[in-house]
């Protein structure tokens, strides 16, 4: 696939006041208004974290490019939900 202005998309990424790790993907600047209030009511005050340009042939580091890219065209945001983490439990050495 051939990196044509077609298959490149304008990306801010916001970062969640609310919850760690949580972040908003938008397809226009600062484009809150047009997103659902009770988003922003849960997502709280957004902080930019970066601007990229997306591009199939670009990796992001926990979401797969493609779906981030359609829910941009399609909805104008991506919400990237924090990872889910599973605590390592150990048993402790039981000395009897």
């Amino acid at each position: 696939m051939s990196n044509t202005a077609d298959n490149r998309l304008p990306c801010w990424i916001y970062r969640s006041s609310r919850k760690d790790e949580m972040y908003l993907y938008l397809a226009r600047e600062v484009a809150f208004d047009e997103l659902p209030k009770v988003l922003m009511k849960n997502f709280g005050t957004p902080t930019l974290a970066m601007e990229l340009e997306l591009h199939p042939e670009r990796p992001l580091a926990r979401e797969n490019i493609d779906k981030v890219m359609a829910a941009l065209r399609e909805n104008g945001f991506y919400l990237q939900m924090p990872p889910r983490l599973e605590p390592e439990l150990h048993e402790g050495e039981q000395t009897f």
